[in-house]
């Protein structure tokens, strides 16, 4: 791994290493590597949290804010548009401007926003914060990794980068509980209220701890229209995703941003070969390995968010846990991704990422394939044995594929790399929820009505049985109240064998996308670290 000179420009008056692997312990807190993964890791933290935490308290906002099922979608839909969309960005400000500098507003953002929605009353604030949320949180993400790139030596990074991926999936698993307990024993706004403690955390620990490592050829203008053009794609990208659902496949205004993703992509390519320091350098793409490392992190993503996203109703609707209690149920997982990454980081140094990463996603088709196998009977033991073995095939993969990626970018590229990295993650948590919620539909419009009529339950019409399905891929029964209590089981029955069903066959498809991924595991390779341009095609 080569290294490449980097500059202080904190302002601190310390003496910046010159390379990564001189940033050794004794020389002080400031540029400290093992103080400096503890302050991003803390941020991370927030970020990663709030990902999963205000799920949970989606209800209670709506009964106190009055706000219809479409308005608590935007929750969280805004969020993930404005992260979505400003990453790769945000990871080239950092670039510009300094990790440290980018990292710091961020965070301090990125609480202030949690605040004002804890004090937010209608639930246009809400959402209108939500979308700052977002924002910020792109800035924050890939200057984490941009600094960890700058701080730690080669030898180090993947155990870096292991137990940043640990911070992430322990808060993102921890988030349900957390959210569960706040808003069960406090308030909804608590939810978001949290933020801001950790976040004057992480920035007095930020002001003090982090040293701006800056490449010397780091990038001294902006690309304005390449800017517009990628923001532009990425919006009408994920938008497409996130109302096919609602609109249907079939529907014309979802091909038609898909189609202008396509036309925008196309031209923001065009326009990167003509500008002299483009946003993102295509020669970046030269890499085979980096590019993998960005495919396999958008399929992990498919088959890991779209898989598990079913995994909650069926905990909650079908075997009717609480949120808390099925957040609890996911601790195999959680505590599997904790122990795991460390060790990936350490497996992946050893022995390079190509059989960690392909054993991983290995091990991730296999636990999609045992959660295939989940019925209304399955009991706790057999439930935790798919979630930990899934949790130990992701370690490697989150660890190793973030590596990959930034690992191969040069210095002065490691923030856009960051926000690759992320963007992957995001559009393949989209991409999967929308394809395999759309094979889960599929599923269930096809067996509903027979399941029905076997049960010997009272035929519906077209419209009832509309709804019907609506309701029972999310795993609730359509009971209408007065219903007896003979038929209500009966219904009861149906729904949840039908939606077993579609998860089923929705977790096949989910490991069959991670087969896939094990071949694209074997394109990757250690960071080369490689100076720019040109070199950045050497593999």
């Amino acid at each position: 791994m080569t290294s490449q000179t980097t500059i202080d420009t904190t302002g601190s008056g310390d003496k910046a290493p010159a390379t990564p692997s001189d940033a050794t312990p004794g020389k002080g807190l400031r540029g400290h590597p093992w103080f400096t993964l503890i302050t991003v890791a803390v941020g991370v933290m927030m970020v990663a949290l709030d990902g999963t935490i205000v799920a949970i308290a989606n209800p209670a906002i709506g009964d106190d804010l009055k706000a219809s099922l479409a308005q608590l979608q935007w929750i969280t839909n805004a969020y993930f548009l404005a992260l979505a969309v400003s990453l790769i960005t945000a990871g080239k400000l950092g670039d510009r401007f300094g990790h440290r500098q980018t990292f710091l507003i961020g965070v301090i953002g990125f609480a202030a926003a949690s605040g004002a929605i804890g004090l937010s009353s209608s639930i246009g604030l809400v959402v209108t914060f939500r979308v700052f949320q977002g924002l910020f949180g792109a800035l924050l993400m890939p200057a984490a990794l941009g600094l960890l790139r700058a701080t730690f030596p080669a030898e180090k990074l993947n155990m870096a980068i292991g137990i940043w991926g640990m911070v992430i999936g322990a808060s993102t698993a921890g988030g349900p509980i957390l959210g569960g307990v706040l808003v069960e024993h406090v308030n909804w706004q608590s939810v978001f209220f949290i933020n801001v403690p950790v976040g004057v955390l992480a920035v007095v620990l930020g002001g003090w701890i982090l040293l701006d490592h800056r490449a010397e050829n780091a990038p001294r203008s902006f690309d304005v229209v390449g800017i517009a053009l990628l923001s532009g794609a990425m919006f009408c990208l994920v938008w497409a995703l996130i109302k096919a659902p609602e609109w249907g496949w079939g529907d014309g205004r979802t091909w038609l941003f898909i189609a202008a993703s396509v036309v925008l992509f196309a031209a923001f390519a065009l326009w990167e070969k003509r500008v002299r320091e483009p946003l993102i350098p295509l020669a970046l793409f030269r890499s085979v390995p980096l590019s993998a490392g960005v495919v396999l992190m958008v399929l992990m993503a498919i088959a890991f968010m779209g898989g598990l996203f079913f995994v909650t109703f069926y905990l909650q609707n079908v075997h009717g846990m609480s949120p808390v209690d099925a957040g609890l149920h996911l601790l195999p997982l959680t505590g599997m991704m904790i122990v795991g990454s460390p060790l990936a980081g350490a497996m992946i140094t050893k022995l390079g990422p190509r059989i960690p990463l392909a054993g991983g996603m290995a091990l991730t088709a296999i636990a999609m394939y045992g959660m295939s196998t989940l019925d209304v009977n399955t009991g706790s033991g057999p439930m935790s044995l798919w979630f930990a073995l899934l949790g130990l095939g992701l370690a490697p993969v989150m660890v190793g594929a973030t590596e990959v990626i930034v690992g191969n970018a040069p210095m002065e590229l490691s923030g856009v790399a960051g926000g690759l990295q992320q963007a992957a993650m995001q559009i393949g948590g989209s991409l999967g929820t929308a394809v395999l919620g759309a094979v889960m539909a599929s599923k269930v419009d096809s067996d509903l009505a027979g399941n029905w009529t076997e049960a010997g339950l009272p035929p519906l019409t077209p419209a009832q049985e509309q709804q019907a399905s609506e309701a029972v891929q999310v795993g609730v029964a359509p009971v209408a109240p007065g219903t007896p209590d003979a038929v209500v089981e009966k219904i009861t029955d149906v729904a949840h064998d039908t939606f077993v069903s579609g998860m089923s066959l929705a977790s096949l498809v989910a490991a069959g996308v991670a087969v896939v991924a094990v071949l694209v595991a074997f394109l990757t390779k250690r960071g080369e670290n490689a100076e720019a341009g040109a070199g950045i095609g050497h593999i």
